[in-house]
């Protein structure tokens, strides 16, 4: 007999390519410039927004490096799936900083594909094949935060 899981309710409703798209984002930012995921996020159908701490800004190569990068990862046709573990196992895998503090003793971790896994609650495409083009529509520098705007087409 299959025992079920129990996690913590979701409080909003993603659209689930530009979700996955933001897992995407954080992952190829971490393996490009070594910071961690978004400090904050706004991600939204029709356009997005990711802030990151960076110690300097980067240059517009760096910028389309990261949309290349992110394209090439969705061009993969990545399978998204979960996984279900206890908080006391995520502990060292994950940053738990994030987790509210009413989160269920039992954590969900999204993966795509072997590019990414983190802990998530939300929404996700079940292939990357189903994203689309990645696309910076903007992007500034100030104070320590890169903020990268962007959209899906």
């Amino acid at each position: 007999m299959e025992q079920q899981s129990i996690i913590n309710a979701h409080n909003k409703q993603e659209y689930p390519p530009m979700h996955t798209c933001e897992h995407i984002v954080n992952r190829t930012m971490i393996n490009l410039f070594g910071c961690g995921r978004a400090v904050s996020a706004h991600i939204e159908k029709k356009k997005s927004k990711l802030d990151y701490a960076l110690p300097e800004p980067p240059g517009e190569n760096d910028i389309a490096k990261i949309e290349e990068t992110v394209n090439s990862v969705i061009a993969r046709n990545l399978d998204v799936t979960t996984e279900y573990i206890t908080q006391k196992e995520a502990v060292g895998r994950f940053d738990m900083k994030k987790l509210p503090e009413n989160a269920s003793d039992t954590v969900r971790i999204v993966k795509v594909g072997d590019y990414d896994e983190c802990l998530c609650i939300g929404l996700h495409v079940k292939n990357t094949s189903e994203i689309g083009t990645f696309k910076i529509i903007s992007h500034d520098y100030n104070d320590g935060i890169l903020r990268i705007r962007f959209k899906l087409v």
